[in-house]
């Protein structure tokens, strides 16, 4: 009778962690896995038998499993609590990780024992998750360059350390340049600012050393100076200097551009190695879409049914900017104007909602949505953590834990910006002759939220509502999987164009009456949104929907033009690819000299590389998913629960387009996502702008 050997839940003590510590623990357990493959390759050269090499391959991937635990808490305690030690062994172990996953890659020995064991019985006595995994492990191998020898060979591995080391740096700059700023606001500065966001300026400003409110980089000022600073000179300051982070504006040694011509370029190299005519097309080759041309003209006639509605918002702002200024509409100016315009035109202010999403609350009506959806509990634990502010919970199947998650939720100064969920531990279960090894999930959620000021709890704008419900969505996908197969649990081995669509679908109930019910109550009395702000909020829905997708868009195909360019492009090029894209897709450039493509981490320090257009292309997912929900009741039990076997369950162990199809019955349409835009029953606006 087997026994189980490791907690299914083993939570770090981050009281007692030492950097130290797990830097010796990721070398230990790289040096581990080293032997367990040399030991592969032995067998596999003595001609061992297929089920004893599968055996092998499964002591892999505990291996594998560890050095996961151990440098992915580092690397999670590198994004959210960063000290220059962190920073120093983060980076010193990076390079030694990146060797040893791309001579793994490219290891035919190893390479040779996935071979075998597919074309022998064992492989038909597996699960289908586990031959499914040998199959995407055959693929990755080709993908990883196996069949190079010698000098490529070489090449190929020094690339791979490069690029890993350079997307370390990029993030790094980025952070830094982002600390580095600070603007000292005056009382006339703050007019027009709401008072619970000259609270969080006055509480930055405390923060770095000043007994005045003060801007910096992060996301929450940013936005608020941007939305609502009526000096319009502050606007355009914090604009720039958000837009020259990390450029050769700033510091030298933080400047991002050669930085992104190196990446560029060593990517192109190490696809052209690979047999690829370029980095685009070798990206592709693991995506749900199956060409750059598909990708092309599926973002084209998105843009194409965007820009009228787009062209009419812009028309909208520019009529409302002579009330506030004599100059032309610039791009500083847009999230101001934006906010008057959904004030003047719906009756309703991010301001007016905030008091009525306060960050408790929310949490606990977000959880309520998941139990009614998918039959889970969601309860807080007490544990240690990295923050004051971070809190812990587990989720519950049938009074059972199946994983637990952390919630780090406001912005600091030591943490990067942005949002995310990254997967700490995943579902994994190992057997041999004398135990069971089982590990349940446990998920990191990553926000940078305006924290609580003073004895008031968070509030979120509805917008932040948004982010919240998709991270959480993420980590839904990571927590909720049956898959035991390492690298196929939760969210590994999902199509990347695919990987969005329980992100983006959870965000459609921050849109619907009887989940709003839930997730909102005023932070002091506790009464409901009110009817008129809540009929207010619906009626904003489609709000500037043609100008946010037009930006996605053009992001996307800037990212798709940088990959696909051949030879890659110096500075220069990068700079023409965009305002060729802008030329075509922006109808309100950014200045000449605004640098977004500097602190584009998705593409250069990120996963998003030739794929940024997965956030586009799983909306259509999404919507069309959601849509049968809509059909059959937005909290309707079995459908959560088909989605919940078809989809969450499934991680990433058969292809994104069937498991789509099963929950589904047939293909996606595009046909959801423009009627959740508002683009559908406007014939009269589309043809008004088809010229433009």
């Amino acid at each position: 009778m087997s026994t189980l050997t490791a907690p299914q839940l083993k939570l770090p003590d981050f009281d007692q962690i030492s950097i130290e510590d797990l830097r010796k623990q990721t070398l230990a357990a790289l040096s581990h896995a080293q032997s367990v493959i040399d030991s592969i390759g032995m067998r596999v050269m003595e001609q061992a038998e297929r089920c004893e090499l599968w055996r092998l391959l499964m002591a892999l991937e505990c291996a594998e499993n560890a050095i996961s635990l151990s440098f992915g808490l580092l690397s999670h305690l590198n994004s959210v609590k960063q000290t220059p030690e962190i920073r120093e062994i983060y980076n010193q172990l990076l390079p030694q990780l990146t060797a040893f996953y791309t001579a793994q890659g490219q290891n035919q020995q190893l390479y040779q024992a996935f071979k075998q064991v597919s074309e022998g019985a064992v492989f038909n006595e597996l699960e289908p998750a586990q031959q499914y995994g040998i199959i995407l492990a055959l693929r990755d191998f080709k993908l990883s360059g196996v069949a190079l020898e010698g000098a490529e060979r070489q090449e190929y591995a020094r690339l791979a350390e490069e690029l890993s080391q350079l997307s370390s740096t990029f993030s790094d700059h980025l952070l830094d340049a982002t600390q580095a700023y600070i603007y000292p606001l005056s009382p006339e500065a703050l007019k027009g600012i709401p008072g619970s966001r000259c609270a969080l300026l006055q509480q930055l400003g405390k923060e770095r050393g000043l007994n005045q409110p003060a801007a910096t980089l992060d996301a929450p000022a940013y936005q608020t100076i941007l939305t609502y600073a009526e000096d319009r000179a502050l606007r355009e300051r914090i604009y720039r200097a958000y837009g020259a982070r990390a450029s050769e504006f700033g510091p030298a040694e933080q400047d991002n551009g050669p930085l992104m011509v190196d990446i560029l370029a060593k990517r192109q190299r190490m696809a052209q190695l690979l047999g690829f005519a370029d980095y685009a097309t070798l990206s592709l080759a693991t995506k749900m879409a199956s060409s750059i041309e598909e990708v092309t003209d599926f973002l084209k006639d998105l843009a194409l049914k965007a820009k009228p509605f787009a062209l009419k918002e812009l028309e909208d702002l520019q009529a409302l900017a002579s009330d506030y200024q004599t100059d032309p509409l610039q791009p500083w100016d847009v999230p101001f104007l934006s906010e008057k315009l959904r004030q003047q035109r719906f009756n309703l202010s991010q301001e007016d909602l905030k008091p009525y999403f306060p960050a408790p609350k929310v949490i606990e009506g977000l959880f309520e949505i998941a139990a009614r959806l998918f039959n889970i509990q969601i309860k807080p634990k007490v544990t240690s953590v990295w923050d004051k502010y971070v809190q812990y919970y587990e989720i519950y199947d049938h009074d059972v834990v199946i994983g637990g998650f952390y919630f780090d939720l406001y912005a600091r100064s030591d943490k990067r910006g942005g949002a995310w969920m990254k997967g700490y531990q995943s579902r994994f279960s190992f057997q041999d002759d004398n135990a069971t090894v089982e590990q349940w999930p446990i998920a990191f959620m990553v926000a940078n939220f305006a924290p609580p000021v003073g004895s008031e709890p968070a509030l979120l704008t509805h917008d932040e509502l948004i982010t919240l419900f998709h991270e959480f969505g993420h980590g839904l996908h990571h927590l909720l999987t049956k898959i035991n197969v390492l690298a196929l649990s939760g969210v590994q081995g999902v199509a990347w164009d695919a990987v969005e669509l329980p992100s983006q679908l959870l965000e459609f109930w921050t849109w619907e009456r009887e989940a709003l019910s839930l997730i909102s109550a005023h932070h002091t009395s506790g009464e409901p949104l009110p009817q008129a702000l809540l009929d207010a909020l619906l009626s904003a829905r489609h709000f500037q929907t043609g100008l946010q997708t037009l930006r996605q868009v053009e992001f996307a195909l800037v990212d798709l033009a940088l990959h696909a360019e051949r030879p890659a492009p110096n500075l220069t090029g990068i700079g023409y690819i965009i305002d060729l894209v802008r030329q075509q897709m922006s109808v309100l450039p950014p200045p000449p000299d605004y640098r977004f493509q500097h602190g584009f981490s998705h593409i250069f320090a990120g996963g998003y590389a030739a794929g940024y257009y997965s956030y586009k292309w799983a909306e259509v997912l999404a919507s069309d998913v959601f849509e049968k929900f809509e059909e059959e009741g937005i909290f309707n039990a079995m459908t959560g629960q088909h989605f919940k076997a078809h989809i969450l369950e499934k991680g990433g162990s058969r292809p994104a387009a069937e498991l789509f199809a099963d929950f589904r019955g047939r293909a996606p349409s595009l046909s959801a996502l423009l009627r959740h835009n508002g683009w559908t029953n406007n014939a009269s606006l589309v043809t008004q702008h088809a010229g433009h």
